[in-house]
């Protein structure tokens, strides 16, 4: 298998394009557990084959291709079939930004990212003039964040408001309970105070004139 994904996107124009191309690395993403998205643009509804021999007609084939398709999505695992509803051999002549705008909103549901958001606001910010615009405190805490950003300008120590952070981040105890449990064996083991979660919170002021694109 290839490299390990969070999230696979696949988009062909026609019903068996993933199985004559890409049906056995799908298989193996599906096998290890990675969500598989595929987004199959027509039905091939004006493909020339009617099987062999014809057991349809031209009328029936869209039918036909798309029980066929989801046949196919079943076999490899693939769980998030998108049928976009295009027409068989007019894709070339969809307009283009419209094209685009479609598959952006696709990885956009299939990736609300974090990097996304702040896109975003970032942009928001950037258009209320500069004598008026506010500061814009990022966090930031991708694995190559010290690499690509340097050491945060903004250190600020929280221990006189630690219940408050403790209890904040209590109320999110489904994605928050190994730490909480982790930070309470760690003082109940007698460790003192340290730099952590809950002493200190690091922050990067949005440096404007280094932005990161051009126009928006």
């Amino acid at each position: 298998m290839l490299q390990p994904e969070r999230q696979i996107l696949v988009v062909f124009p026609h019903p068996d394009d993933e199985a004559f191309g890409v049906s056995g690395t799908l298989a193996q993403y599906a096998k290890a557990g990675t969500p598989i998205t595929y987004a199959c643009l027509t039905l091939g509804e004006m493909g020339r084959n009617l099987g062999n021999p014809p057991f349809t007609t031209r009328e029936g084939l869209p039918l036909i291709r798309k029980e066929e398709l989801k046949a196919s999505c079943e076999a490899i695992g693939i769980k998030d079939l998108r049928m976009m509803g295009l027409r068989d051999k007019t894709v070339e002549f969809e307009d283009d930004e419209e094209m685009v705008q479609m598959i952006t909103k696709l990885i956009d549901e299939l990736n609300p990212s974090f990097e996304a958001t702040a896109r975003a606001v970032v942009r928001a910010v950037r258009r209320i003039p500069e004598a008026n615009r506010p500061r814009l405190y990022g966090l930031a805490f991708a694995n190559n964040t010290l690499d690509r950003l340097g050491e945060a300008d903004i250190v600020n120590d929280i221990r006189d408001v630690r219940d408050a952070k403790w209890n904040s981040m209590s109320a999110h105890i489904s994605q928050t309970g190994w730490m909480l449990q982790e930070e309470a064996k760690r003082k109940d083991e007698g460790a003192t105070e340290a730099d952590n979660w809950f002493t200190i919170e690091r922050m990067y002021t949005y440096r404007f004139h280094e932005d990161f694109e051009e126009s928006f």
